[in-house]
């Protein structure tokens, strides 16, 4: 109760100054009237009374609680009342500035910034946080006047230079940064980065001239630093003075003989000038160095792959990669690139392989996954098809890509309930691709007619041609399967015709139309697809129905023939044993 009643005492006592204050000011206004016109009276500003000074403190004190909890804009109001009892307090001053800036408000936080360095001339930090006021405001001209004033103002502080650079440029003023530059130098002597930021200035500017007479000067004052000459390398280089740049990095490998990026360039300079023998040597010393990053020779390599296929080039890409590998043997980067360019020049079991070493060291890349089930695929390996779609599959159940796979796989296995059962599986998840769902609805035609069901086979093929009324494989094989089943063969001998116009010498289509003919009994019309078939091919199962139709023909010995051939290319139906053993046809 004692503190409230004293804090309502000062709050009087600070109503009664005020109005005492008024008082006064009436009183001076009545002098100023009394006083000759051109006469100048300077008030001197009111002092505040130990009663404000205390309750302005008082005020402060709970607005840092609140500065201190974040709750800038509650700090705000008691800062602001703080204030107006103490405005000379040059601290208090700075806390409203700052608080201002916190709240995104640099405009209002330089009125309060300017005081607190009116008021304190002395302190480095006002000047700053009033600097990055201005600079806020983008008031670059201002803020590098601050920092001037800084210096001028404050011993010692020369270090500040390099913010009054940076400001400058933050603005592309690249003519004052280079003057401030100078200055650095003058009071602190020659500096490394200085050298280097003024550099990166002349280029900006695109002198390069300028910019390479800075570099001799970090030659000259650092002569066993290679880094330097690998940076003058580059700006010959840039101002297309290849020789020079072959020269300079001559002396970079006397003291660093396998430095990785000497060569690099060296291999860059080479290929400028032509001399490709040198460029892919250098190439390659580079990359047989562990010290070039990983990052760095799949960037290389990825600019190789965008060249390729390429003969002139094949030969020394697959030595690099080889190189990555040998020299990054546990990197998954390494063994995913080099499948990648092993993939176009036609490597598929080396690409599929390096793959499998990349996702053991890091397993979470989808499209790697990708393309081992693909080269699976394209290799066609049953085994390996199955058992890398079923490890993709539980990293990635949600992917309908590795379903497919692992269902096609199982097709060219003959597992063909898990086939089926594994399709089924992924078609659910290709309810936004109708392109997916296609390709789904193919293999299941083939899986459903592989375990008898007719039905769904016939409804997974229609499926397919609903959409895609030309696709060649559903066109093929649902003729074919329908004259086995010697089921809706006019139907059968549309599709399988439409097939042989538009491919008159692909033997497997002419035999499928044959062997529709045949089931429609126009065993002439059979006879003449198949003897063009078998100009083609000598498949087994051709020759073989080739035989059946002889002997519909009456041609029982050149039937029996027929057979003998179509049994020593060991592809033949199980009939064919008998057929030839008893001279007779069994379908």
């Amino acid at each position: 109760m004692i503190l409230f009643r004293n804090i309502v005492l000062a709050a009087c006592c600070f109503t009664l100054l005020t109005a005492g204050e008024l008082q006064a000011q009436s009183s001076r206004k009545k002098k100023a009237k009394a006083a000759p016109e051109n006469a100048t009276l300077v008030l001197p500003a009111p002092q505040p009374s130990e009663q404000e000074k205390q309750f302005s403190e008082s005020l402060f004190l709970d607005g840092m609680k609140y500065f201190m909890l974040e709750d800038y804009p509650e700090a705000l109001k008691f800062f602001q009342k703080a204030y107006a009892l103490t405005p000379s307090n040059a601290a208090l001053s700075y806390k409203l500035a700052e608080t201002h800036m916190l709240l995104k408000k640099p405009k209002e936080a330089i009125t309060y910034a300017q005081a607190a360095v009116a008021q304190n001339p002395k302190n480095t930090y006002y000047y700053l946080l009033l600097a990055q006021a201005y600079t806020e405001q983008q008031q670059f001209s201002e803020a590098a006047q601050v920092f001037n004033d800084l210096m001028r103002n404050i011993p010692d502080s020369d270090q500040y230079l390099f913010n009054l650079a940076d400001l400058y440029l933050s603005q592309s003023n690249y003519a004052e940064a280079l003057k401030t530059y100078d200055r650095i130098e003058k009071k602190m002597g020659p500096m490394e980065q200085v050298s280097i930021n003024r550099q990166q200035i002349y280029l900006r500017q695109k002198n390069v001239d300028k910019a390479i007479q800075e570099g001799q000067r970090l030659l000259s004052a650092n002569p066993t630093e290679v880094r330097y000459y690998l940076a003058q390398a580059e700006l010959f280089n840039a101002a297309k003075k290849t020789d020079e740049a072959i020269n300079i990095l001559g002396k970079a490998l006397t003291m660093e003989p396998d430095n990785p990026y000497a060569h690099l360039m060296l291999s860059d300079l080479n290929r400028q000038k032509g001399n490709l023998e040198e460029s892919e040597k250098q190439v390659k010393l580079a990359f047989a160095s562990s010290e070039l990053d990983i990052d760095t020779k799949v960037r290389i390599l990825v600019d190789f792959i965008r060249q390729l296929p390429n003969p002139k080039l094949e030969s020394v890409s697959l030595e690099l990669v080889d190189l990555t590998i040998l020299t990054h043997p546990k990197e998954a980067k390494a063994y995913a690139v080099a499948g990648d360019l092993q993939t176009i020049v036609g490597k598929k079991e080396m690409a599929r392989n390096n793959y499998i070493q990349a996702v053991k060291f890091d397993d979470s890349h989808f499209k790697i996954w990708q393309q081992i089930v693909l080269l699976d695929a394209e290799l066609s390996q049953a085994d390996s098809l199955i058992v890398h779609s079923e490890q993709a599959l539980e990293l990635f159940p949600n992917q309908a890509i590795f379903w497919f796979y692992n269902g096609t796989g199982h097709l060219i296995a003959k597992n063909y309930n898990k086939a089926v059962k594994s399709l089924e599986s992924g078609k659910r998840l290709t309810t936004s691709e109708p392109d997916m769902a296609k390709q789904f609805n193919m293999q299941l035609g083939d899986g459903y007619n592989s375990i008898k069901e007719y039905k769904k086979s016939d409804a997974a093929y229609d499926a397919v041609l609903a959409v895609d009324p030309n696709n060649e494989h559903v066109l093929n094989n649902y003729s074919y399967f329908l004259s086995l089943r010697n089921e809706k063969l006019e139907k059968a001998k549309e599709m399988s015709g439409r097939l042989v116009k538009k491919h008159p010498d692909n033997p497997t289509y002419l035999d499928t139309y044959a062997w529709v003919l045949y089931k429609l009994e126009d065993y002439a019309g059979a006879l003449n697809y198949l003897e063009k078939a078998i100009a083609v091919s000598d498949d087994a199962t051709i020759l073989e129905h080739y035989g059946d139709v002889l002997f519909k023909l009456g041609k029982k010995d050149e039937a029996v023939k027929q057979w003998e051939i179509a049994k020593h290319k060991g592809e033949a139906s199980a009939y064919i044993e008998r057929k030839i053993k008893e001279k007779k046809l069994y379908e």
